[in-house]
Formats: C-alpha cells, sequence, structure tokens
C-alpha cells in the first residue's frame, strides 16, 4: 500500500519534502523508492544519506510503528490521501505525511475558512488582546483560526477562538504527543475537547529543535486563506510565516503599531512591503465573507479596566488627557486600553479626542 511508504519516509530525518519528491520523481513511487538498491538511491541521494537511509529502512517496521501511532489515537495522513487538504498538497513543499490529535474526519478543507494568526512570544497587552480579540469574532463568523500554539499572540489566538466558540488548529514544531511549551497543557488539551486539532508533520516522540519551527510556519499559511501578523520584532518567526504566506499566494494582513514599539517592526514593516492594513476584524471577514455582519464585542463583557475608562466620560466624549487624570492609568495603559475599545466598536478616538460610539 502506497501511503505506508510515505508514512515510512516521514519518519527518516535525512529526506524531507524536497528529497522526497525527488525520489517520486524518479523512481515513479514511494514503495519502488522505498526498496530501490543502495546503488540506485546514491543516483538520487548521494552517497551519505543514502548510507543512513539504508540502515533506517533495515531497522524500521512499517506496519508496527504505524500501529504505534494509531495506538496513541494519532490518525497518519499522508501526501497520498485523498483526505490530505488541497490546499496543503499545493504548497512547493508539502509535508509527507500529517501527524494528527482530533477529530480529522470533521474538518472540511475543501470549503471550510480557514485564517492563521500569529505574532510574537512576547507581546504587549494589547497585542494579547488584538489577538484574542480578532480569533473571537473571526471564529464567531465561521472562521477556523489556525496558530502555532507558542506563547504569546499565538495562545491568545487559540483561546479567543475557544471563546467565539469556533474550532482552532494548532501547527506544532514537534510531535503531536508532545506538548510545548508544557505550560501551554491545558490550551492543548481545550483544543482537542472542543472539537480542534493538534497538527505535525513530524512524529510522534521528536522533540523541539529549533529548526523544526521555521519548518512548521509553513503549514500555518498554507493551511489558511489569509494570515494576520499582530506583533513581533524585525527578527520574528511571524515575518517568516508571512513570507510563506506570500510565496503560497495567501493574503497577507498586519495591525499597525506605535513606531517606538520594538513590537510593532514586524507588522509595519509588513505593510510597508504591501500587507493590507487591517484596524478591524471587519475588513478581514469583508475579503471573504461579504455578505457577514460582525457585531464586535458585546458591551457587557467589557474587561474592569475597560470598564473604568467608560465611566470616566461625563458625556459622549472626553480628552485623552482627562481620561488619564480620572482612570490613575499611564498613558501607555490607557492608549493600549482605548486601542481595544475602539476595535471592540465601543469608542472611537480622533487624535486627542475619544467619542463613545
Amino acid at each position: 500500500m502506497e501511503r505506508l511508504y510515505y508514512f515510512a519516509f516521514s519518519n527518516f530525518f535525512g529526506i524531507g519534502p524536497e528529497r522526497f519528491g525527488k525520489l517520486l520523481a524518479h523512481f515513479g513511487s514511494a514503495e519502488k523508492a522505498y526498496k530501490e538498491s543502495f546503488k540506485n538511491l546514491k543516483e538520487v541521494l548521494g552517497e551519505k544519506v543514502a548510507e543512513k537511509f539504508e540502515k533506517f529502512r533495515s531497522e524500521f517496521k512499517i506496519e508496527k510503528e504505524l500501529e504505534k501511532c494509531e495506538g496513541k489515537g494519532i490518525r497518519v495522513v499522508a501526501l497520498c490521501d485523498e483526505d490530505y487538504p488541497e490546499a496543503l498538497k499545493n504548497i512547493p513543499d508539502p509535508p509527507i505525511c500529517l501527524y494528527v490529535k482530533g477529530d480529522w474526519e470533521s474538518f472540511d478543507f475543501k470549503k471550510g475558512l480557514y485564517f492563521a494568526i500569529v505574532g510574537t512570544r512576547q507581546p504587549t497587552d494589547y497585542g494579547r488582546q488584538v489577538a484574542f480579540s480578532f480569533a473571537k469574532e473571526l471564529a464567531r463568523a465561521g472562521f477556523c483560526i489556525v496558530s502555532g500554539m507558542a506563547l504569546g499572540v499565538d495562545s491568545s489566538a487559540h483561546k479567543g477562538a475557544l471563546e467565539g466558540e469556533g474550532k482552532t488548529i494548532a501547527v506544532l514544531g514537534c510531535g503531536v504527543d508532545v506538548v510545548y511549551p508544557a505550560l501551554n497543557r491545558p490550551l492543548y488539551n481545550k483544543i482537542l475537547e472542543r472539537g480542534g486539532l493538534v497538527i505535525s508533520e513530524f512524529p510522534p516522540g521528536t522533540t523541539v529543535q529549533k529548526g523544526l519551527f521555521i519548518a512548521r510556519n509553513r503549514i500555518i499559511s498554507g493551511l489558511s486563506k489569509g494570515v494576520l501578523v499582530v506583533e513581533g520584532s524585525e527578527t520574528s518567526g511571524s515575518l517568516i510565516t508571512a513570507r510563506y504566506a506570500g510565496q503560497q499566494g495567501r493574503d497577507v494582513f498586519a495591525t499597525p503599531g506605535r513606531i517606538f514599539d520594538r513590537q510593532a517592526r514586524a507588522p509595519n514593516l509588513l505593510i510597508k512591503q504591501g500587507a493590507k492594513l487591517v484596524e478591524k476584524v471587519e475588513e478581514i471577514v469583508e475579503e471573504y465573507l461579504p455578505e457577514v455582519k460582525v457585531y464586535g464585542e458585546d458591551k457587557a463583557n467589557l474587561l474592569p479596566e475597560e470598564e473604568k475608562i467608560l465611566s470616566a466620560f461625563e458625556g459622549r466624549a472626553a480628552e485623552i488627557e482627562d481620561l488619564r487624570l480620572k482612570t490613575g492609568f499611564p498613558i501607555n495603559r490607557l492608549l493600549s486600553l482605548l486601542s481595544m475599545l475602539e476595535i471592540k466598536g465601543v469608542v472611537k478616538v480622533e487624535g486627542e479626542r475619544v467619542e463613545v460610539v
């Protein structure tokens, strides 16, 4: 069965999507390539890799290893399988196999709306709130939120999707049975409990390695219609995801940040390069579902700090300096909270003047 050999190749770390593609082109099938002589494999892989592969296949028991996966509740979706996502199949370097935790069959990768939200592991309060709020409202509008389950923006996006009663997909840079970071164990469990998926191209048991996280970024963008970059520095991995998105023909969106904030550099740079600047969830929804109306946050669900700001208004409008004096918030915190209230559709900020909508 051809898919068994896709599975076997995906377990050998010396052969990635690019080399695997060369093997398929040269030998015609995964099974034929797997069973080829060392001499013939050497022509495609080179001597060192062919030697390592020769040792690997002499020890790797395909059916037994597949049973181990299934015994752990891990589904294997091979590139040759009919249910392999078409969007991912069409990227330049599709994963040989996907390892999946969760109810795979409940996802429609042909008709579903998949959207990625990514950003720094060290966001500001504003960044966390933007990721959470956008994910929540997009989930309510029918989008499935895709991210990488890292601390920071990724985690906020997953949590927002769950709060919006939607589904979310976490793409890992390690095995799907390895929860990283460990602090996200509750989030990992909640994603699965609420009908979401945890996906990786790496076999179970694969531990965390830096290069694997870079590779997983192309899956996050590849599964998605578009990618929103919330916050990140000039060296942020979110820029890599945005670059993959551009190469794959996906839409790239970014939320603007203040020019002196280091974590605003990635989204501001992307906007300069042509990414779509977004300030409201509606601007994303309209790209894909123009008929859907987004109503924003329920004003009854405001945070205590946000309610304190609203209580400082004596009428429908106020000056920012007056709000600072009445609330006692530092100016940076006040501006961050006002930005979130504006995103939620509660206030409108024009210069130094704030008006309750």
